[in-house]
């Protein structure tokens, strides 16, 4: 495939942008979760590419983009406005479909939900990663104040919650202090592929940045998780949603995407049997979903939207 690589200022980093597909197709936004870099969706791009403008970038501190000087500029928000200035750089005023995976998912939720973005973002497929407020939320037994609190509590699981949190053990080890990052210089790194060929079956091209990736995207748990816990905010979607579920994820519960009516209004959710890497095991099965998706909610976005998120994203790229 034809892939062009262009560089992206977003303020205090410039992000490293891959694009492939015909210029004039609907864009589609895939954003990469931890510890990996935009290399985890060239198996899926090549399914999209010969119908859609496919675009991946790395996140702040994977990959070729460069990485902050400090933890806070890892935050959801200055995320948020990565996502804005790859947008404006490759979409121009055009809505843009948004895919994310793992930790790419997560901060996509920060766009979804967003006012600023509204309008600009077509639909969001996410794949194994929970918005942090409403992951907090439905920890805390709290929904949307307006909605039926009772029904879409009892969609989930009994037990869900402690099932969630064992799962999230490496979470906690990532809060450490120095633990984590001599885990991943000591051979954590050179020995991810063959964790992914034991864990999930499969085969990913070698990363020359997964030290970096590792090490670097500590800081988007650190500067996130403890804050979105103890200080959850009530987030709407302003984009239609759809979940697509591996059902043997070791790392994200089903339950974590049921029960949301009252933030996403109704939603769609797809469950798979696979594990967490998904779009590497299974490119074609993901690939379809999101093109499916996608073609239901292809529409033009509304000028004055469009006119708000350029506004967002140059106060974005000032702070």
């Amino acid at each position: 495939m034809i892939r062009d690589a262009l560089s992206v200022d977003a303020g205090d980093v410039r992000l490293a942008v891959y694009v492939s597909g015909p210029r004039d197709a609907p864009p589609v936004v895939l954003v990469h979760g931890y510890p990996d870099s935009a290399t985890v969706w060239e198996p899926v791009r090549a399914q999209l590419d010969a119908r859609y403008r496919v675009i991946t970038y790395d996140v702040r501190g994977a990959g070729a983009s460069d990485a902050p000087a400090t933890r806070r500029a890892y935050r959801l928000e200055r995320l948020a406005a990565d996502l804005a200035a790859v947008a404006d750089a490759t979409c121009g005023t055009r809505a843009f479909h948004l895919v994310g995976h793992d930790w790419g998912s997560i901060q996509c939720w920060e766009a979804v939900t967003d006012p600023a973005f509204k309008g600009r973002i077509a639909s969001y497929t996410s794949i194994s990663g929970p918005c942090l407020d409403h992951a907090s939320l439905g920890l805390r037994g709290a929904g949307d104040r307006g909605g039926d609190n009772g029904n879409e509590a009892s969609k989930r699981p009994f037990g869900s919650g402690l099932k969630q949190t064992l799962k999230s053990w490496y979470i906690f080890f990532f809060h450490l202090p120095l633990l984590p990052e001599v885990v991943w210089r000591a051979g954590g790194a050179r020995l991810w592929p063959l964790w992914l060929r034991i864990t999930e079956r499969v085969r990913p091209e070698r990363d020359p940045a997964q030290l970096r990736n590792a090490l670097n995207g500590l800081n988007l748990y650190r500067a996130n998780f403890i804050d979105r816990l103890l200080r959850p905010r009530s987030r709407h979607a302003h984009a239609p949603v759809q979940f697509i579920v591996p059902m043997r994820d070791r790392y994200v519960g089903p339950a974590l995407s049921l029960g949301l009516e009252s933030w996403l209004g109704a939603y769609e959710r797809t469950e798979i049997d696979a594990g967490h890497w998904v779009v590497l095991r299974d490119p074609r099965r993901i690939a379809a979903g999101i093109e499916a998706f996608v073609a239901r909610h292809d529409a033009a976005a509304d000028p004055a939207d469009v006119t708000a998120f350029t506004a967002f994203n140059a106060r974005a790229a000032a702070e």
